[in-house]
């Protein structure tokens, strides 16, 4: 049984919102609202969605 994934949608804009968490969505691939993005639910991913998670919408994957 594979590691679950985590499929990772951008909602709100992220006008007015502090550089690093800019960076944050960057990082995680997001370039425009509405991207998805599917990634391995490790730590790392974890710490970086619960840094924007009032920007973006996430639904695990089996």
């Amino acid at each position: 049984m594979g590691a679950k994934k985590l499929k990772i949608t951008w909602k709100r804009s992220s006008i007015g919102s502090p550089e690093d968490q800019k960076a944050t969505i960057r990082a995680l691939g997001l370039k425009k609202l509405n991207d998805e993005v599917v990634h391995d639910n490790t730590p790392v991913i974890q710490g970086m969605v619960f840094k924007v998670r009032h920007l973006i919408e996430v639904t695990e994957l089996d």
